[in-house]
Order: C-alpha cells, then sequence, then structure tokens
C-alpha cells in the first residue's frame, strides 16, 4: 500500500514537471513570432466611429506650412494647447455627426430648379409717381402707404411698393425756338438757372424745334458739355415780331403809289412763309429717346415754349401712347403768349386759322401727371425751373402688380389720399393731388 502510494505522487510531480516545461516552451515560440494588431473589441462606453460620407468642411484656421512638420503626439506647438495622444482621448465625448450623402430624392431643389417648376403667367408691374401738394402750393411729406388708394378701373390694386425717396432723373429739355425774338433772348438768359436746377446724378439731353424738330445733344451729365450746348443756342434767333408782310406798298411786289407799282417790270412774287411749331413731333422724338434710357430712373420731358402746336405729322393721341408707355412725365414753363393771363386762355380755348392748338402742352402735362407753369418774366422763369424740376424728383412712388395682358388697351386708373381735397372741399387743411390718368400695358422687356 505504501509502495503505490510512493508510485503516485511520484506520477503527479512528473506531470507537472513536464507541463512547467512545456508552458516555458511556448512561451519562448511566442516571443520569437511577430507581433500582430489587433483591434480592441467595441467599447459600451464609446459608440463605434463611422467615417462621413461626405468630406468634413474647410477649417478657416490656416493650414500648416508644406515644409514644417506636423507636432508629433504628446509634444505641444509652439505656444498651441497639447495635443491629445491617441488612445487618451475623452472616452465621454461623442462622436461627430455626419450627413448621410443626398440621393435625387432628399435633395433640396436650388433657386434655379424652382424657378423650372414656375407658372409664369401675365404680370405688369406698374409704378405711379404721385404729387400731393397743399392749398399753397407746397409738397406735402409725411404721408404713408396707408393712406394712398389706387384705382385701376373700379378694382382696388394692393401696393407692393412704396418709396418717398427723390429720383435721379433722365430728362429731354425741348426748347421752342419758333417763339418771337425777343421770347426767345429773354429765355436764353435763363440757361444758368435751367442748369443749376439739375443734381449731378442727372442725365439731360436737349431738342429744339420750330418748323422741324433737332436732336442739338444726346444724353449727358450735367456739367461742362451741357452748358457748350446751351451757350451755342444763345446765338440762335426767333422769328421777326409782327405778322409777315404779304402785300400792300412794302410787299413782296415792290414799291406801289397809289396801287402803281413804281417799277413795272419788276417780278411779283407773293411767298408767305409757311408757320410751322411741330411740338408733338419733338414731343415723339424725346419720348422715344428716353424709352431707351434706365427704368430706375425717373423719366420726364421738359419744355419751354409758349405751347402752340401747328403742323406736326404726329397726333395727340399717338404721341401721349407712347409717353405712357413708358412711364414718361411732361413738365414744362409756358412764356410768351401762354404767361399771358387772358390770352393764354383764349389760346387754349379758341383755335385761331393758321395758328394751331394752345392747349396741347397742358394737356400732356395733365394726362402724365406732370405739371406746367406759365411765367413772364425772366426772375420768373429762373425760380419756376428749380420749382417744377424739384417736384418732378420728389414724389411719392407707388407700385402695384396689374394683371392686364400687353395690348388689351389703355387701362385707366385713379390715386386718392386719405385727406381732403382742395377741388372736391372746403375742408382745410386739404390737398392737391397729381398723377398719371393711365398707362398702356406693354410686353416685358428682354
Amino acid at each position: 500500500m505504501q509502495s503505490t502510494g510512493v508510485r503516485r505522487i511520484a506520477i503527479w510531480v512528473g506531470s507537472l514537471v513536464l507541463g512547467i516545461v512545456s508552458s516555458l516552451g511556448n512561451a519562448q515560440a511566442q516571443d520569437q513570432q511577430p507581433k500582430q494588431d489587433v483591434p480592441d473589441a467595441p467599447s459600451a462606453t464609446r459608440p463605434v466611429q463611422t467615417f462621413p460620407s461626405t468630406p468634413p468642411p474647410v477649417s478657416n484656421s490656416p493650414a500648416p506650412p508644406p515644409n514644417q512638420p506636423a507636432p508629433t503626439a504628446g509634444a505641444p506647438a509652439d505656444d498651441s494647447p497639447e495635443a491629445p495622444i491617441p488612445g487618451q482621448e475623452d472616452q465621454t465625448a461623442p462622436a461627430p455627426v455626419t450627413q448621410a450623402p443626398r440621393t435625387p430624392g432628399n435633395r433640396p431643389k436650388t433657386a434655379s430648379e424652382e424657378e423650372l417648376y414656375k407658372i409664369s403667367t401675365n404680370v405688369n408691374q406698374v409704378l405711379v409717381p404721385v404729387m400731393v401738394k397743399d392749398d399753397n402750393g407746397r409738397l406735402v411729406g409725411g404721408l404713408l402707404p396707408k393712406d394712398f388708394t389706387v384705382l385701376e378701373g373700379d378694382t382696388k390694386q394692393k401696393l407692393n411698393f412704396f418709396s418717398v425717396d427723390p429720383f435721379p432723373l433722365s430728362a429731354a429739355i425741348v426748347l421752342d425756338l419758333g417763339m418771337p425774338d425777343v421770347a426767345i433772348q429773354k429765355v436764353n438768359k435763363t440757361f444758368p438757372a435751367l442748369q443749376g436746377a439739375f443734381s449731378q446724378f442727372d442725365e439731360v439731353s436737349v431738342f429744339t424745334y420750330s418748323s422741324t424738330y433737332n436732336k442739338a445733344k444726346d444724353f449727358t451729365a450735367v456739367g461742362q458739355t451741357l452748358s457748350e450746348v446751351l451757350n451755342q443756342l444763345k446765338t440762335v434767333r426767333g422769328r421777326n415780331n409782327g405778322p409777315p408782310v404779304t402785300s400792300g406798298p412794302l410787299g413782296p411786289q415792290g414799291p406801289t403809289i397809289n396801287n402803281i407799282p413804281v417799277d413795272p417790270g419788276a417780278p411779283t412774287v407773293s411767298t408767305p412763309p409757311r408757320e410751322a411749331h411741330v411740338l408733338n413731333d419733338a414731343i415723339l422724338a424725346a419720348a422715344i429717346d428716353l424709352s431707351r434710357r434706365d427704368r430706375a430712373r425717373r423719366k420726364i420731358i421738359f419744355v419751354i415754349s409758349d405751347g402752340r402746336e401747328y403742323g406736326s405729322n404726329a397726333s395727340y393721341s399717338d404721341v401721349l401712347k407712347v409717353l405712357l408707355s413708358n412711364g414718361i412725365l411732361v413738365y414744362g414753363i409756358g412764356v410768351e403768349g401762354a404767361a399771358i393771363p387772358i390770352y393764354g386762355k383764349l389760346q387754349q380755348k379758341i383755335r385761331l386759322p393758321k395758328f394751331g392748338y394752345g392747349d396741347i402742352l397742358p394737356k400732356y402735362a395733365n394726362a402724365t401727371g406732370g405739371e406746367i407753369s406759365n411765367e413772364l418774366a425772366q426772375a420768373e422763369i429762373d425760380r419756376a425751373y428749380a420749382r417744377v424740376i424739384g417736384d418732378a424728383r420728389n414724389q411719392y412712388t407707388l407700385g402695384y402688380v396689374s394683371r392686364a395682358a400687353p395690348g388689351t388697351g389703355y387701362r385707366q386708373i385713379e390715386v386718392r389720399v386719405a385727406r381732403p381735397s382742395c377741388k372736391a372741399s372746403d375742408l382745410r387743411p386739404c390737398v392737391d393731388v397729381t398723377a398719371k390718368d393711365g398707362y398702356y400695358p406693354l410686353p416685358p422687356s428682354r
């Protein structure tokens, strides 16, 4: 029995020695093999980081120079916080959120693509300059959009534009050279005041007319060029005062005594000059020129004339259509006969043979929303320039979208202000409202 126990102990000891020797051999073999990088198991406190499918946003911080080595882990850069050591980052920091790639189904549409799906309709942006004055003729300020009502036909329009800012002007000056010479020389002396009424932001062209019209100067900024043109016009002479002599002792047939020619052999030639005052043609030429100017400017025609119209090829209705189609306002200074109170009113009401019409200029102003100031003395003309051009520049500007299709004809509009009217009410204070009577829809510009 004792020998059997000793034998078992010897076997157990031998097995233990063999196990230790085997373990030492395996450990030595593992030390001789190269080590392999085995990824760590996912952490329960740190989610698995996914790589972005789109490039990360570009940082605003400057990139290091290409020749400068990046700072090593654990070595802080100059004046910069210590860089984190790999494997020792904040384990509680969440992984960065990335966006999934956009597919055609979930990608938002760009502005240009949005335009492809818009349905186009005929719309027309209508701008209406409005001049509001009190009973003393002074401009009224401080009005708000709620104070204005615009009717197109009988339909109230919703305003989508309102401005009280002054506009730069594109102005075509139309000068009547068919007046008596005394009137033209009076107007010539007012040219410095005329030029001074415009600002440095305005552009001005010059037209002249008598029996024909002429473009004296294309649009130019107010300055030396405009002064040169106006100085050249000072040398132009008007017609002689008085009616032409076509008969009598001093007629074209030569001197006579008791209706008997002094020289019977002298030829008798009677050619009375054909007087023409093509005001319509001149305004039409200026309107066509203004239609090509920038729409951001207020377009006006500024006429200096006695208001007579005779012999034009263009009619008043045709010219007015061009004016209203392009938003052009007509302003002017009535001189000579138009400035004489009684004669001016008679000239507008009574048409004399071969004298044409005397009411054309006020009709243009009333229909387009402009104004005419009749002045007789030179000093009054000087003051009128600044006042009238200032009224043209400083107005309320209203805007709305009309559904009127191009080519549908004349559209009548009316502007009302929530104040008592000086013409229709005895209440004071009151206002006078001046605006165009209507417009013609035009196709959109390309």
